[in-house]
């Protein structure tokens, strides 16, 4: 977050055209301000040394050093400056945006095609654009200080850490947003190949992306994972990804013995989103009631509020990701605030906590099936 005054941004970008635009959308909004601009990614790392922006703006595809080669350098020298990445929606843009997202993008936006003249580019460019630079360097975007933490915590309801949490779950479903790729990068390569339950995750993205992120998370989870199709059944251990441009909902099983399956809608977006986490959370509540468990990651907006609430309703059970590891603390924000959230913990502690569960979960109804055979 810029300690004050306006928020300073480096263009990186090869195309003269592209700098303009950015410029003319930079200049267009009273709390931005240009910090320079670079026209490669050696140029870029020796001006982020120098003029130190509050964000950069980084092109995918540039000569002398692209922009994942000049993000792997800038992450490796720790630098925490918030980097959105600028991609052309093409296969080979959107693979390699969504690899620059794993390894610490913090988003992204497609550069504007198909408009009348640059002032239409512009327009659409900065409507896309000027949230996101907002959000990521927004209060709610970057560890507070210790004193700080402690005043915001104490404002907010309380999560429910000591409420009882249910002891069969039979689903997990997960909702994130910006900084959703290195998340899941994180949580579900930490879930077993014997993981027992079926995860379904709703993650912010055109339809493009979500094919290529579960692609990219197939090659490095014990479990078996793939975009969401129509039909397919919920079952144990298979991760689907929500498809970008299509709500996922759960569909009761037709018969007895058979499996419940995955819907995909383009029903009205919900919280400005398709695919929503509400809408998955709430088919997810009505269907599963109590035995679901719902992981809230980072994400801008309070989109899962609503669907986490009817699960806690349900005596479901609700994770929270926390401050200090999000990219930008809306989503899971959004659910402590409300007090819903039973556990609110840092990205890398989640996983353990869901084998915890689970494996109480099914320890417990174990030892209730025993009981009733004897």
């Amino acid at each position: 977050m810029p300690s004050g005054g306006r928020t300073r941004v480096l263009i990186v970008d090869d195309s003269a055209v592209m700098r303009s635009l950015l410029r003319s959308v930079i200049g267009s909004d009273n709390g931005l301000e240009l910090a320079g601009a670079a026209p490669d990614g050696k140029s870029a790392l020796a001006a982020i040394e120098s003029l130190r922006p509050d964000l950069v703006l980084l092109d995918v595809e540039m000569p002398v050093m692209d922009g994942l080669a000049t993000l792997r350098q800038l992450r490796a020298r720790n630098t925490r400056v918030p980097v959105i990445m600028c991609s052309s929606l093409t296969q080979r843009g959107a693979k390699v945006t969504v690899e620059a997202l794993a390894v610490g993008a913090s988003d992204y936006v497609a550069k504007p095609t198909g408009h009348a003249d640059l002032g239409a580019a512009s327009r659409a460019l900065a409507q896309d654009l000027l949230p996101k630079i907002h959000a990521l360097t927004s209060k709610d975007a970057a560890p507070a200080a210790p004193a700080r933490r402690a005043s915001v915590l104490s404002s907010i309801a309380p999560p429910s850490r000591l409420a009882p949490m249910p002891t069969a779950l039979s689903i997990m479903v997960v909702g994130v947003s910006t900084g959703g790729p290195a998340a899941l990068d994180v949580l579900l390569p930490a879930l077993p190949a014997n993981f027992p339950l079926p995860v379904l995750v709703v993650q912010h993205m055109p339809e493009i992306f979500t094919q290529l992120l579960a692609e990219r998370l197939a090659q490095r989870c014990s479990l078996r994972i793939s975009e969401a199709a129509e039909g397919d059944p919920v079952r144990p251990g298979i991760i689907r990804i929500a498809r970008g441009n299509w709500h996922l909902e759960v569909i009761a099983a037709a018969r007895p013995g058979q499996p419940n399956t995955l819907h995909l809608t383009q029903n009205p977006l919900e919280n400005h989103c398709r695919p929503a986490a509400d809408v998955l959370f709430r088919t997810a509540a009505q269907i599963y009631s109590s035995g679901v468990l719902a992981v809230v990651l980072t994400g801008m907006g309070s989109d899962g509020l609503a669907g986490a609430r009817l699960i806690r309703e349900q005596e479901g059970a609700v994770l929270a990701q926390d401050q200090a590891t999000s990219t930008i603390w809306g989503m899971p924000g959004a659910v402590v605030r409300a007090g819903l959230a039973h556990r609110v913990l840092p990205l890398a502690s989640i996983a353990p906590e869901i084998l915890q569960l689970v494996g109480r979960s099914h320890s417990e109804a174990r030892e209730r099936r025993e009981t009733a055979v004897s």
